[in-house]
């Protein structure tokens, strides 16, 4: 599917430590936050998955599922 996804892992980390502070920070921004964890998580499933890490695609699905749960609730 991807043939250097490397950039997909660094953007999903980024995003990742960005919505963990945003969401720490306590500062009204959790929506953004939760926003930033489902990219993230799609971000880094997508290079789990083209670098055959299954238990790190299988996490993703977790987070992708906090993302949403987290908007849903601060919307």
């Amino acid at each position: 599917m991807f043939r250097n996804p490397k950039y997909l892992e660094w953007f999903g980390v980024i995003t990742a430590i960005t919505y963990s502070m945003l969401v720490a920070l306590n500062i009204g921004q959790e929506f953004v936050g939760f926003t930033l964890l489902f990219i993230s998580a799609i971000s880094i499933g997508l290079w789990a998955y083209a670098g055959k890490h299954r238990g790190i695609l299988f996490l993703q699905f977790f987070y992708a599922a906090a993302g949403i749960v987290g908007m849903l609730r601060w919307f």
